[in-house]
């Protein structure tokens, strides 16, 4: 009885610990509103618009221009980046193209979504999608892994036609992620996030407001930005250990027998 009522009780602790694990596997929420978002684009990594995840993004621009944004992405969320082109009604043959850099101006890789896409003449409108790597808390120096910090977008048409130089279009974009959770969790965190003039405020005194207006990013997830040590992995790793200690606790009960012999010497 002592066995199954620990059994039962393990049971329960791993149906409780599992809810909130199942919690982190969610998609991340999204502001509320669009208030805030931007309704212009930067034309360098310098000048990038500001926007939140959830937020969407606006601009108005020529065929040919390149148009930036940047956006914060944290530890074990993998982003999802979309972008909408609104073209005239008469232009030629247009191909466009979305890409990210990280808060180090690296390009990354797509694992999949429509990076390139070409608009045939006539047509209204055209959807882009980049769906990264889930960002890492820390990595090697030589490896080109996602890492926390500020992370740049930048839209463009590729081999626009002469006769399309100038024109006007307007484009939309949005970032929401996806919380991976311990499946991505690494031991190891960077001391900073990769966020641009992180390294003048982290050397400055904390009362030099000088200092702090010298910061030429001020965005960061609605959280703050994770330590990087903590994940689910943890709560499964505890619960494996609970798990293991009632196994050897059971086995040991069911494999004792009654206790000792009697040493006292059967009557005749």
């Amino acid at each position: 009885m002592r066995f199954t009522r620990a059994l039962s009780a393990a049971v329960l602790l791993l149906g409780l610990a599992a809810a909130p694990a199942a919690a982190d596997s969610s998609p991340s929420a999204s502001p509320s509103g669009d208030g805030d978002a931007p309704t212009t684009a930067g034309t360098s990594f310098r000048t990038a618009a500001e926007f939140e995840q959830g937020q969407v993004a606006t601009a108005s621009g020529a065929a040919g221009d390149y148009l930036y944004w940047s956006f914060p992405a944290d530890a074990g969320q993998r982003p999802t980046v979309q972008a909408t082109v609104k073209l005239p009604e008469t232009h030629a043959a247009q191909t466009w193209r979305i890409d990210v850099y990280d808060g180090l101006r690296r390009r990354q890789a797509c694992q999949w979504g429509a990076q390139t896409r070409t608009a045939d003449a006539g047509t209204s409108s055209l959807e882009l999608a980049c769906v990264l790597r889930t960002v890492r808390a820390w990595s090697e120096p030589w490896a080109n892994d996602p890492l926390p910090g500020t992370y740049y977008l930048r839209l463009t048409a590729v081999n626009v036609p002469t006769s399309d130089l100038g024109v006007p279009v307007s484009a939309e974009v949005r970032v929401d992620s996806k919380d991976i959770g311990g499946a991505a969790a690494v031991d190891g965190s960077l001391a900073e996030p990769l966020v641009p003039g992180i390294a003048v405020t982290s050397g400055a005194d904390p009362g030099d407001e000088d200092e702090k207006s010298a910061v030429l990013s001020a965005i960061e997830p609605e959280d703050g930005w994770s330590s990087g040590w903590w994940s689910d992995r943890w709560v499964w790793s505890g619960i494996g250990a609970v798990l293991a200690a009632l196994a050897g606790i059971g086995g040991y009960a069911l494999t004792r027998g009654s206790g000792r012999p009697s040493r006292v010497p059967p009557r005749a």
